[in-house]
This record gives structure tokens, C-alpha cells and sequence, in this order.
């Protein structure tokens, strides 16, 4: 492993450089943003009155609002985990179509998870209004922490979803470059040499270019000078 002797070779070093890159940070963020949405209700998200040791959800009661927020939280986790993991090895990546399905799937999550989170900040934010919150001991912080996460989540996947079709227009695949690329070689392989090319050069020295270019002249007229004449009709004498 290699230790760095300064800061500045600290600086320069890959991971340093693969954490400084905008997409990372994005996903970084968004991955801390869901971790405290699905970790601060699962711990305090449902809570007992206080008169009553029933658990209720924090959010007017309603089960479908924690287990909407914790799940939301931990499927958006996982998924950052797992794009990183797929960022860190993207230059080991050779195929050029897996490249881009992968570049593709990202943006495709990214705007998925901006309508989740949009919705899911509405609907939590609507639910914490309707609550009672005097009967409730704790988890009054918590359910406050996941509406705000929820609405900064929806913002930093917005710049994900952004940052991922940039990168998909700038690495899509021209169609048929490569067949041009091989006519243009083709083309350059067959093409005739220059005039002022070396071969022409020699041949015109010792007298071999005069005879091609006449060979080429000659075959080239060929059928005009070739064509057999109609034969004339000539009149003979009655003796």
C-alpha cells in the first residue's frame, strides 16, 4: 500500500481524486441523506402515548408513512452503495455498451427517486401536520429529521439524475462510426498515388511511369478503338 509522504501527494492520490468528483459527492450525500431518514424513524419513529404503551407511528398514526420513509431510506442507501461500488471499478469497464446501460440505469433511478422523495416529503409533511403531537413522548425530532432529509434527498437526485444524462450525451455511440472509419481506409487504400509521390518519382526516372500511364491510356480507349467498322457495300460493274 501506498502511503503518502505530503499532503499534496495526498491530494493527487486516486481516491482523493475519485471522492472530488461531482457524481461521488452527490452520492455520498444522497447516501447520508437516506441513512438518516430510514435510521431516525426505525429507532424513533414509532413511539407509545402516554397513557398507553401501544406503538404508533409518529406521523398521525399512520403505519404507512414510517414504513413508506424507512423503506424509501433504505432502498435509496443500497442503491448508493452499489453505484459506488460500480463507480469505483467504472475504468476496468471495457465494453463500451455496458458502459453506457450503466450510465443509462443511473439516470433512469435518479429520476425515479426524485419523484420519490418529492412524494414522499408531501406526504410526510401532510401526515406530521394532522398530528397529535402531545401525546407523544419522544420522536417528535426524528419524524422532524425525516421531513427535512426527504426534502434535501429530492434536490441532491435531481443533480444526480442531471449529472448522469450529461455523462450519457457525451459518451453515447455514434451509430456506424466504425463502418466509416473502415470505408475511409478502404478508400485511402485504393485511391491512386500523387503525383509527387516517391513511386511516381522513380518510375518517371527510368521511363516505367511514361509506359503505365500509356498502358492506362491505351486500356482505357481500348473499346473505342477496338470497335469493328460496318462493313461497305460496294457496287461492281455489270461486265
Amino acid at each position: 500500500m501506498h502511503v503518502p509522504e505530503s499532503l499534496q501527494d495526498l491530494a493527487d492520490s486516486e481516491a482523493v481524486q475519485f471522492l472530488k468528483r461531482p457524481k461521488i459527492m452527490g452520492r455520498i450525500c444522497a447516501g447520508i441523506f437516506s441513512l438518516v431518514v430510514f435510521s431516525s424513524l426505525l429507532t424513533d419513529g414509532f413511539q407509545n402515548k402516554t397513557n398507553s404503551s401501544q406503538l404508533h407511528c409518529v406521523f398521525n398514526h399512520n403505519p404507512v408513512a414510517c414504513n413508506f420513509a424507512v423503506g424509501a431510506g433504505l432502498l435509496a442507501f443500497l442503491s448508493c452503495l452499489g453505484f459506488l461500488l460500480l463507480d469505483a471499478h467504472e475504468d476496468r469497464i471495457a465494453s463500451s455498451r455496458f458502459k453506457t446501460a450503466f450510465q443509462l440505469l443511473d439516470f433512469i433511478l435518479a429520476a425515479l427517486w426524485v419523484g420519490v422523495w418529492s412524494v414522499g416529503f408531501c406526504f410526510l409533511a401532510n401526515q406530521w401536520q394532522h398530528s397529535q403531537r402531545p401525546d407523544l413522548l419522544l420522536g417528535s425530532g426524528s419524524a422532524k429529521a425525516a421531513i427535512a432529509f426527504s426534502f434535501f434527498s429530492a434536490f441532491i437526485w435531481l443533480f444526480q439524475a442531471c449529472v448522469a444524462f450529461q455523462e450519457l450525451r457525451e459518451d453515447v455511440p455514434v451509430p456506424y462510426k466504425r463502418s466509416l472509419d473502415e470505408g475511409a481506409v478502404v478508400l485511402t487504400t485504393l485511391s491512386p498515388p500523387s503525383a509527387g509521390s516517391p513511386t511516381n518519382i522513380a518510375n518517371s526516372s527510368t521511363g516505367i511511369g511514361i509506359s503505365s500511364s500509356l498502358t492506362y491510356t491505351s486500356s482505357a480507349l481500348s473499346p473505342y478503338l477496338s470497335t469493328p467498322k460496318a462493313p461497305r457495300l460496294a457496287m461492281m460493274p455489270d461486265n
